[in-house]
């Protein structure tokens, strides 16, 4: 192989145990925005090579805290096995899980919505991470990136500072503390192998209210306000409003900070792929609720009992 990809790859199959001295078949998986993945297979299984992009750092990726947080999702049952990690590399090695990535439309399939609630509550229910995630901490450290080195922003971005410090403080007011949580669940992250759903990439992973679990995977998923629904009351086992309206709000700071994810990995990634484009349609829709009368009764119903 003359490609230095390819070299890179054969060095570190050579320093895997599971790897070393036997025959691998190698193909890229598709997705993957801060990492490239590859399946490789072996006579004795087929495992996934997770290699990791330069410059996550300025993402607040840590990779130290993504493998352990790996290992304990492994543990509940959710996570795929975690085979080998190579810090210096910034490789992992994680099972192969013989499955269904879902996509957004799976989310049409009657049951998915129900069963993705059950997969989160056994992450959440398992053991602790090793760190925390706050999306608010995470924006303004994405913001102070973008600002200091002058990458693209929103027009009028910081327009929404007064909204973003109203949900802040409506959503201290009931905190229930917080669980470990993937925060990046995404459509492409749950696995379904038939007789579980489960959860993979942890790149995000810390302990935070679950009720961002929900309200982002309500983003990303692009699910409707009735799904939303029906994912909190399968999560917390009756009809809650005001964790609905959390989760809500949650959602809409996921995606006004996850804009700046996008706006830095524009900056940054040697990825093939429209980041750009890709984080202005998650301001869109945030400044679309920033600016609609239902966000004060998001607000005030997210401070309730029940």
């Amino acid at each position: 192989m003359g490609d230095p990809a390819d070299a890179r790859l054969d060095d570190l199959l050579d320093r895997v145990d599971v790897f070393r001295g036997r025959p691998c078949a190698i193909s890229e998986l598709p997705g993957g925005l801060t990492n490239r993945n590859y399946k490789v297979t072996t006579p004795d299984g087929a495992y996934v090579l997770r290699l990791s992009s330069p410059g996550t750092g300025a993402l607040a990726v840590n990779r130290d805290h993504e493998h352990r947080n790996s290992v304990i999702a492994a543990e509940s049952g959710v996570g795929a096995p975690v085979v080998a990690y190579l810090p210096d590399d910034g490789a992992m090695v994680v099972g192969f899980l013989d499955g269904t990535t879902l996509t957004d439309a799976s989310f049409q399939l009657p049951g998915t919505v129900a069963r993705v609630a059950t997969a989160c509550r056994h992450l959440h229910d398992g053991g602790r991470f090793v760190n925390d995630f706050d999306m608010f901490d995470v924006q303004q450290r994405y913001l102070d990136v973008v600002l200091a080195s002058g990458y693209r922003l929103p027009a009028d971005y910081l327009d929404h500072a007064g909204e973003v410090g109203r949900i802040h403080g409506a959503l201290t007011v009931r905190a229930d503390g917080t669980v470990p949580c993937n925060n990046d669940l995404l459509a492409g992250n749950f696995i379904d192998t038939g007789d579980r759903m489960h959860l993979i990439d942890y790149e995000y992973s810390g302990n935070n209210d679950a009720c961002f679990e929900l309200g982002n995977i309500w983003s990303e998923c692009h699910l409707t306000p009735e799904q939303l629904d029906e994912l909190v009351t399968c999560y917390y086992g009756r009809h809650l409003t005001n964790k609905i309206a959390r989760a809500r709000l949650f959602g809409l700071m996921s995606q006004y900070g996850w804009t700046l994810w996008a706006s830095i990995q524009d900056a940054i990634s040697d990825i093939d792929f429209d980041f750009w484009t890709w984080g202005l349609e998650k301001y869109d829709r945030a400044v679309a609720t920033f600016r609609s009368p239902d966000l004060d009764g998001l607000i005030e119903t997210c401070q309730r009992t029940d």
